[in-house]
């Protein structure tokens, strides 16, 4: 079986790989950057340098597949949904032409709304046009990443976290080797057919309010959370460098799914993964904050 997984350094991607690997599969890697692989996942994956806005790259490198785990690689952009454009049509023109029979794509929770929530609108796109072709697509469904509090690592040493969310919205919050779990398992079943919407939900729906009470338990600190308006977190994006369009888009994740919104899939048996925020916060968080910490002390101090 010739599988492909995109974005292979990714939060979810590196994990789909290992796992296909460990399974008994060669996957093929298709990398904008192949040269940061490692050689240890080299040795064991077939690794081929693909931009996955370019349609020739894309089409060259998925030649002979059977299945390929699709994610719309998402970068600091001045046009984030151009760039999902381009990576759908590299997506469908490379699925067309080598008739490759199986895909599942990296979707968001929101992607069923199909406008008004931001960056995921690209998502919903993507997932649009794989559903025109005459391919078995998995769409996965995904709840808000664990790992995006890694992006926010100076606000959780801190112990202040800002949302532009009601404070006791309950939403699914994953750790990204469920997602990973999930896909890899599905790429490796053969039965499914026809065009599938699958949610990958976490173990349970949190609040921000019970996410902050979970990491200060974790970090042995005070971590407390606010909810600020619409116009001072965009503030907030644009002095972190993101470009205007950007800001807009990563903004309206957030915004357009607070008010009354209800996912397709709702959650069960099916949609609810293992791995605990706590337990995730071990793992990956606190690691991350210490490593930070050792950053800035090793820092040339000056003294005036």
């Amino acid at each position: 079986m010739q599988i492909a997984v995109t974005t292979p350094l990714g939060h979810v991607g590196q994990h789909v790989t290992s796992m296909l690997i460990r399974a008994g599969v060669r996957p093929r890697l298709l990398a904008r950057s192949p040269q940061k692989i490692s050689q240890v996942v080299f040795d064991h994956a077939d690794v081929m340098k693909a931009d996955s806005t370019d349609p020739e790259q894309v089409i060259a490198a998925t030649r002979g597949l059977d299945a390929i785990y699709w994610v719309n690689p998402s970068v600091v952009s001045e046009d984030p949904l151009g760039d999902y454009a381009r990576a759908t049509h590299a997506l469908t023109s490379a699925v067309e032409s080598n008739g490759i029979r199986r895909v599942v794509f990296q979707s968001s929770i929101g992607a069923e709304k199909r406008h008004g929530v931001g960056e995921i609108d690209g998502l919903a796109a993507t997932e649009t046009a794989l559903d025109a072709l005459e391919v078995n697509v998995t769409h996965l469904r995904c709840g808000y990443f664990f790992t995006n509090l890694l992006l926010d690592i100076d606000a959780v040493r801190q112990g202040h976290l800002r949302t532009v969310l009601p404070l006791d919205l309950p939403l699914a919050w994953v750790a990204p080797r469920d997602i990973a779990e999930v896909a890899a398992l599905t790429l490796l079943n053969p039965s499914w057919r026809g065009r599938r919407a699958q949610a990958v939900h976490g173990p349970k729906d949190l609040s921000w309010r019970e996410v902050a009470k979970i990491l200060s338990a974790q970090v042995n600190h005070v971590v407390d959370v606010e909810q600020i308006n619409d116009m001072t977190m965009r503030e907030n994006y644009r002095a972190a460098g993101m470009p205007a369009k950007m800001a807009d888009a990563v903004l309206a994740m957030s915004t357009g799914l607070r008010d009354d919104f209800q996912p397709e899939q709702q959650r069960s048996l099916v949609t609810t993964t293992p791995t605990t925020l706590a337990s995730w916060a071990q793992d990956e968080l606190i690691p991350a904050l210490a490593a930070a910490a050792d950053l800035r002390s090793s820092r040339p101090q000056f003294k005036s």
